[in-house]
C-alpha cells in the first residue's frame, strides 16, 4: 500500500494545532476586548479606488471557483480590487495571527467554522454583526447548527459562505455487480451491503482508516447515537454513544470489511483506484473523482445510529483586526463579503453546499452531485465555538479513535483516557484564551 502525499484535509488537521498555538504565542494569556469592524455598514461602497488583500486556502479543485468569482466581483465594482493571497490551509492558520499583531493581516478573509472562535478570543478577528444585519441574514436563512456556531462571546464573526459534510461515495459497478439497486441508508441496509459485495468478490469493501477522516465518522456516529463530543466545559465524547461508535468503526475492521492498519487517505486513494467499493469521505472530493472518471455515485452517510448526524464544517468570511484603521477598506471588504454571499450558486461548482437555503431553493444545486446531500442539511452537526478546540480534538479525539479502530486499545478505555486529557486541555484553553 504507497502512502499518498499530505492531502488538503490532512494539511488541514495539522494547521488546526499549528494555527492555535501561533495564535497563543503572538497573543499572549489575556483576552482583550473585542475590536469592532469600524462604521455601521450602509450596503454599498461609493468612496475612493482600494485594493483588498483577501486570504484564503483554496488551493484545490475549489480553487479556480473562488478565483472566477474574485474576477466577477472585480469586473462588477470599479472601485474595489480584490487581490488573493491564497496558500495551504496549514500556513494560513499559522501565519494569519503573527500578520495581524504585525498589522501585515489581510483585509478579508474566510476561515474554517471550528477556527473562528479560537481567532475571536485574541483578537484577530473583528465582529460582523453590523453586516449580517443590514443584509438581514438571520437563522431563518440557515441552520441554526451553522448560524449560532459563528457566534462568540454574543458578537457574530464569521458570515457563512457554504457547509461541506462528510458522505458516502459508492462504486456504482461493483454495486450493480453484487445486485445493489440502492445506496444503503440504515445499520441493516449497510450491513446487507457489505455483505452482499463480499459474496460478489470485492474482499475488503470498506476500509476504516485509523486517522483522517476516522475521527469525523466517530463524531458523526456519536451525534447519531445522541451524544455531544463537548460541554462547555469538559469533554463527553467518552459516552456510552461515543464507546457505542467506536466500537462499530472497530467491528468493520473485526469483521473483515476493511485491513486492519488503514494510513491516512489510503482509504480514498483504494476507492478512487476502484480497490474498495464504499468510502466515506468529505464532499470536497467530488470533483477529483468525477475528473478521475471512477464510476460512483453519492449518498448520505447512512444512519447507523439512532437517528441522522454527519459532521460538518463551514467556511466563513471574516474581516480581520487592523493596525490602524481605514473605512474606506473596511466597507469595501463588506461590500465584498456581501456580494459573495449573494453569489454563492457559483461556489456550488466547487462541490460546496451553499449555507444559505435561499440560493438553495433557487436551484444552486439542481443536477449536481452534491444535491442528495444538502438534504439531509438539517442533521449536519458541527463542533461548538469554544477556543482551541481544533487543537483539542487533533490532541486526544484523533488518536483515541486511531487506537479504538487499530484495536490496540478497547475503545472504551481509548475514550475514557483521551476524554480526561481533553477535559484537561478545554481547562488549560479557558485559562490562556480567556473569555
Amino acid at each position: 500500500m504507497t502512502k499518498p502525499r499530505m492531502s488538503v484535509r490532512r494539511r488541514f488537521a495539522a494547521a488546526t494545532a499549528l494555527g492555535t498555538a501561533a495564535i497563543l504565542a503572538v497573543t499572549g494569556c489575556s483576552g482583550g476586548t473585542p475590536e469592532t469592524a469600524g462604521e455601521a455598514f450602509t450596503g454599498e461602497y461609493t468612496g475612493p479606488e482600494v485594493e483588498l488583500s483577501f486570504w484564503n486556502g483554496f488551493t484545490g479543485g475549489d480553487g479556480p471557483f473562488m478565483e472566477s468569482m474574485v474576477e466577477q466581483f472585480n469586473t462588477e465594482h470599479d472601485n474595489i480590487t480584490v487581490v488573493s493571497n491564497t496558500m495551504q490551509w496549514v500556513d494560513f492558520y499559522q501565519r494569519l495571527p503573527a500578520a495581524v499583531t504585525a498589522g501585515e493581516g489581510p483585509d478579508v478573509g474566510v476561515m474554517h467554522l471550528d477556527q473562528l472562535a479560537t481567532n475571536a478570543a485574541r483578537s484577530v478577528i473583528v465582529p460582523l454583526d453590523d453586516l449580517a444585519e443590514e443584509l438581514e441574514l438571520t437563522a431563518d436563512d440557515f441552520t441554526p447548527e451553522v448560524w449560532d456556531a459563528g457566534v462568540y462571546n454574543d458578537a457574530r464573526y464569521g458570515i457563512p459562505l457554504d457547509v461541506h459534510s462528510l458522505a458516502m461515495y459508492y462504486n456504482t459497478e461493483h454495486f450493480a455487480a453484487a445486485g445493489i439497486t440502492e445506496p444503503p441508508v440504515d445499520a441493516a441496509s449497510f450491513q446487507e451491503a457489505l455483505d452482499k459485495l463480499t459474496a460478489a468478490g470485492y474482499e475488503t469493501p470498506f476500509w476504516m482508516p485509523t486517522r483522517w477522516p476516522s475521527h469525523l465518522i466517530d463524531l458523526s456516529l456519536l451525534w447519531q447515537n445522541g451524544g455531544e463530543p463537548f460541554g462547555e466545559e469538559e469533554a463527553t465524547f467518552g459516552s456510552e454513544a461515543g464507546i457505542t461508535g467506536l466500537e462499530w468503526q472497530r467491528g468493520i475492521v473485526e469483521d473483515g470489511y476493511s485491513p486492519s492498519d488503514v494510513a491516512i487517505d489510503s482509504q480514498y486513494v483504494a476507492f478512487k483506484n476502484g480497490e474498495t467499493s464504499i468510502t466515506w469521505d468529505g464532499i470536497w472530493q467530488i470533483n477529483d473523482l468525477t475528473q478521475s472518471g471512477l464510476p460512483y455515485g453519492m449518498a448520505p452517510v447512512p444512519t447507523i445510529g439512532e437517528s441522522e448526524a454527519v459532521w460538518a464544517n463551514s467556511h466563513n468570511f471574516f474581516l480581520a483586526r487592523q493596525a490602524s484603521a481605514d473605512q474606506n477598506k473596511t466597507d469595501a471588504a463588506k461590500v465584498f463579503i456581501a456580494w459573495m454571499s449573494e453569489q454563492s450558486a457559483e461556489w456550488a461548482g466547487s462541490g460546496m453546499i451553499p449555507a444559505r437555503q435561499s440560493v438553495r431553493d433557487a436551484g444552486a444545486l439542481d443536477g449536481l452531485p452534491q444535491e442528495p446531500i444538502a438534504e439531509q442539511i438539517d442533521a449536519m452537526r458541527f463542533l461548538p465555538p469554544i477556543p482551541g478546540i481544533g487543537t483539542v480534538v487533533s490532541d486526544t479525539l484523533e488518536i483515541a479513535v486511531a487506537d479504538g479502530v487499530l484495536g490496540s486499545t478497547p475503545p472504551s478505555d481509548a475514550l475514557t483516557e483521551a476524554e480526561g486529557r481533553a477535559t484537561q486541555l478545554m481547562e488549560d484553553n479557558a485559562a490562556s484564551f480567556g473569555g
